[in-house]
């Protein structure tokens, strides 16, 4: 029995366990396996870089309150954050890797830098 390359289907010479020809071959593969998937991770990699920017460009320093409008003109998307935080109290930030935002009243949200550890 021949054992053929699984991307281009030509004979494989070597050994049993071999299943491409070449490295090629199991590049070309493996990419377009990976393809689907890793467009999905970039395009929501996206997202999280450029919600990051905005609330990079609006924190001076340490904290600062803005209106959900602002940050919506900005382009924010608030449906992707990296993680959550819970305090003490109860309160839930939504963070950007070092980024975070807090919801107030009045569609209002305080915008946080994490303390570097």
């Amino acid at each position: 029995m021949v054992k053929t390359c699984l991307d281009c289907g030509e004979p494989i010479q070597g050994r049993a366990d071999k299943k491409f020809c070449n490295d090629q071959c199991r590049n070309n593969y493996n990419n377009r396996l990976n393809s689907d998937s890793s467009e999905t991770v970039r395009h929501i990699n996206s997202i999280l870089k450029k919600n990051r920017r905005i609330l990079m460009e609006l924190i001076p320093e340490d904290k600062i309150t803005v209106h959900k409008e602002k940050l919506s003109n900005l382009g924010f998307n608030f449906n992707y954050f990296t993680h959550l935080y819970v305090t003490q109290k109860g309160s839930t930030y939504r963070f950007i890797y070092e980024y975070g935002y807090l919801a107030l009243d009045n569609d209002f949200y305080m915008l946080v830098i994490r303390e570097k550890k």
